[in-house]
This record gives C-alpha cells, structure tokens and sequence, in this order.
C-alpha cells in the first residue's frame, strides 16, 4: 500500500474484463459516456439487449431512461434491443425493476455487463448483487464521469474526494440495512449443507 487511502481505492472503484452476456444493464444517469459504452459493447455483440434505468427527475427534463435511449440510438442500437425500465429513483431500485423488466421479457440473467460511472461501480455491484440470482455473473465496464474522476485521480481535487466518500457513505446507509438479510441467507445455506452431511 503506497497510500494510505488506497483501499478506498480498492474498495470503489470496480472494473473487470468483459464477455458474452444476457444483457448489458446501465444504472439511469443524464451522462452520454454511458450509452456510448454500452453501445460499443453492444455493437461488438457482447449482449443482445440494453436495459436502460431510470425514472423521470427534474434535472433531466424527462426519465432517465428516456435520456438513455435516445442516447442509443444515436449510437447505433436498434430499438428493438433496448428494453424499459422508467420508475427507478436510485441504484437499488435501478437493480429491482431491472430485474422485474427482463422476467417479464423472459430473459434469466446468468450473466450481465453493468456499465457505470467509475465512481459509482462498487455501489451499482453492491446493489445488483443484493437483489440479482445470488448465481448471476457481474461482469462492470465503468467510464469516466464528468468530473473526470477515476482511481488514479480522485483523491487529488476536492470534488473527487467529496463524491469518492459520498458514495461510502451511500453504501454505508444502503447495506446497513440489507446486510442482516445477507446474513440469515447464509446462515440458512450454511444449514442445508449441514443437514445434507
């Protein structure tokens, strides 16, 4: 460890390498960077759908989903290939209805690509994590925000150190209180293994 903040680092910002997937899931934002993402993984067929999240928020002007897919298809992704999703107010809903969108298209996520802000990976896991197949494959394709943050920079302007421990203390609020039910899941198949022996 060079720093002593270099776990935080660690612990952040998530990227992994990607491969075929069900589905390519973006997390809502009025951010360009993330479509033009998805869409190059999308165009490499990586995935054979894009599920945009977001609902409508004042900032935007519309839903973020709306935002999103017009973005797509500026981009290049036929329309039949993006699916909906326009209620979610915040990340863990964004992993809740997106989930609820592709069981109502039939499609079973044994592996998703999630392209998101690359301060915002670990919180968009997280979330997808707590509510997707505890079996489901989390393959994260982040992309620089608009603050030109990432892990090698954040911690060297006051904007990137403020929204970095932002959003450890979001994932503070948010597990706090999902984590017991993480814990009595575990402890249930720690229970089913035993009676098996």
């Amino acid at each position: 460890m060079v720093n002593p903040f270099d776990s935080i680092t660690e612990f952040i910002f998530v990227e992994t390498a990607v491969s075929l997937a069900d589905v390519i899931l973006v997390p809502g934002a009025n951010h360009p960077p993330l479509m033009e993402k998805a869409a190059d993984l999308y165009k490499q067929g990586l995935a054979p759908y894009v599920l945009p999240s977001g609902g409508y928020k004042a900032h935007v002007g519309m839903t973020e989903w709306e935002y999103l897919r017009n973005l797509a298809m500026e981009n290049g992704i036929p329309e039949e290939a993006i699916l909906k999703e326009d209620k979610a107010q915040h990340t863990l809903e964004n992993a809740r209805f997106s989930l609820e969108v592709l069981h109502s298209n039939n499609i079973v996520p044994r592996k998703v690509i999630v392209v998101c802000k690359a301060g915002h990976a670990r919180r968009s896991l997280l979330c997808y994590q707590a509510v997707f197949p505890k079996d489901c494959e989390f393959l994260i394709s982040p992309c620089v925000d608009r603050y030109g943050i990432t892990k090698d920079n954040w911690f060297l302007t006051e904007v990137g150190i403020k929204r970095v421990m932002d959003e450890v203390k979001k994932i503070g609020t948010y597990f706090s209180e999902i984590l017991p039910s993480w814990n009595n899941n575990i402890h249930q198949l720690k229970e089913k293994g035993g009676n098996k022996t």
